[in-house]
């Protein structure tokens, strides 16, 4: 099999020509990740047109043998990394114009640069990496499609054992033991678990909050395979379903629907957030729909492209996106269906496909 990390350095290196750059010093995990597949806490890369150099730690000597190609050089750096970065940009004589990520150098390795790196020009650069990161290969698109199918797996479990008397922290507690057993690597976000009123916070917590019949449960979570999330959430109601659940839920299930249906690329991200949000508005809940209707996943579970009221930017073929509208409405209770969708060249594909009616929990 061919390695995607090569396709993606040479992908990055055509945007370093275009920007008249150098070489470019990568710090943010993520995109070190993607750029040579190491998974360490611990690293910078640069990239120039002849060489990608990862500086990491002895803490990760043998994990980089594992994770990292031949096309990658590994410097296992004795003291900081910093002065292992001083001593690789000082034996590539040809580089001189370095662009760096201005949105993920703290100002205190910012400071480095200026007093260590003075024969250097430093440019900074926006979103370089995470652009390329936007369309998904596809061994990106296996991984997240695992990602959905564990997801998918501890939500069935946990709704199994969901019934009223147990808070939401024990909820979130079976969900989280369910996610472990498929195989989850981690969890992309503190689960979120709310049930009645509390439903109605689009973030909320899980909390000591005891659920009752008659409750709506929002339940909003993912999990990670190879590094990849996923991110799902459904809203259930424990025992029989009001006149005015069914109602508005079944508002939100067709804006997800619509948006799912006609969301394509090349389409704006704030045309896609309208798919739904008018929808909503005119059915008299434009106001109960605060947030945008969804945004990129990846190795980040909040990654571009966004789909948004204000967002400009095309969404690109291969981008694998959320699409999660909902209705919130304070003392009463809130509804959140969401789904992740890869926007493929022939149109939208969902790929999460857990039931999207309203369950009702006996």
């Amino acid at each position: 099999m061919t390695d995607p990390h090569r396709a993606r350095i040479n992908a990055l290196r055509d945007r370093l020509a275009a920007l008249d750059l150098d070489a470019l010093l990568v710090s943010s995990l993520p995109n070190i990740r993607w750029l040579t597949g190491f998974s360490g806490s611990s690293g910078l890369v640069v990239v120039t047109a002849r060489e990608v150099v990862l500086l990491t730690d002895f803490r990760y000597a043998t994990q980089v043998e594992d994770e990292v190609s031949d096309d990658v050089r590994v410097v296992i750096v004795a003291q900081s990394l910093w002065t292992g970065l001083w001593e690789v940009l000082g034996a590539l004589l040809t580089v001189q114009r370095v662009g760096f990520d201005s949105a993920h150098l703290v100002h205190r390795d910012f400071q480095r640069l200026l007093e260590k790196g003075g024969r250097w020009q430093w440019r900074p650069t926006t979103d370089v990496v995470e652009q390329l990161r936007e369309s998904k290969d596809p061994t990106e698109v296996a991984a997240i499609r695992r990602a959905i199918g564990m997801a998918e797996s501890a939500l069935a479990t946990t709704l199994s054992q969901i019934a009223p008397g147990m808070t939401e922290t024990m909820v979130a507690g079976v969900l989280e033991k369910a996610l472990r057993d498929a195989g989850s690597e981690d969890y992309p976000f503190p689960s979120i678990v709310a049930s009645g009123a509390r439903s109605a916070l689009p973030h909320a917590r899980a909390g000591d909050r005891t659920l009752a019949t008659g409750d709506f449960v929002l339940i909003d979570f993912g999990a990670v395979a190879h590094g990849y999330c996923s991110d799902i959430t459904r809203t259930v109601v424990l025992g029989k379903a009001t006149e005015e659940q069914r109602e508005v839920y079944d508002v939100v299930k067709e804006a997800n629907a619509r948006a799912s249906r006609l969301v394509e690329a090349g389409m704006r991200g704030m045309d896609a957030d309208a798919l739904a949000r008018e929808y909503i508005h005119a059915r008299g809940f434009g106001e109960a729909f605060g947030h945008s209707l969804g945004h990129g996943i990846g190795l980040e579970v909040h990654e571009a492209p966004r789909l948004a009221k204000t967002a400009e930017a095309v969404l690109p073929v291969g981008a694998v996106v959320t699409i999660e509208p909902g209705i919130y409405r304070p003392g009463w209770g809130g509804i959140r269906i969401e789904d992740d969708v890869l926007l493929t060249e022939s149109g939208p594909l969902v790929l999460s496909g857990f039931d999207r009616d309203l369950l009702e929990i006996m």
